[in-house]
């Protein structure tokens, strides 16, 4: 039987052990591999992207996005409580208003960098 890890094109199993190894020492542990699959997940729908589009712009609230967006102002709710829990978001409260923003600049590095390599 096959090891499912063999590379057709190596004549030998662990023909460069030392590489492999250095990746291996290199790999970051399965938690922080979970964070960041749960990170890139949350890319996966346009509404949130385009939440995250309109917050490039202004800190908004929660009516606003939805009139930007032409949605419910339950179903940006729960966009916004999904970014949130992967700290793209944060939020503050004046009064009864909640207002929304990005977490920190590298949000909108990442949108950016994904924009970009899309457009190539």
């Amino acid at each position: 039987m096959e090891d499912r890890y063999s590379v057709e094109c190596c004549d030998f199993m662990h023909a460069h052990e030392d590489l492999v190894e250095k990746v291996r020492r290199e790999l970051p542990g399965e938690d922080t591999l979970y964070d960041l699959t749960e990170l890139f997940r949350i890319f996966g729908d346009s509404t949130r992207v385009r939440i995250l589009y309109a917050l490039f712009e202004a800190e908004l609230c929660v009516c606003d996005i939805a009139a930007l967006l032409g949605m419910t102002q339950s179903a940006i709710s729960h966009q916004l409580r999904a970014l949130k829990n992967v700290r793209l978001v944060k939020s503050r409260r004046e009064g009864r208003t909640v207002f929304y923003s990005l977490a920190d600049d590298h949000v909108k590095t990442i949108i950016d960098q994904g924009l970009e390599h899309v457009r190539e």
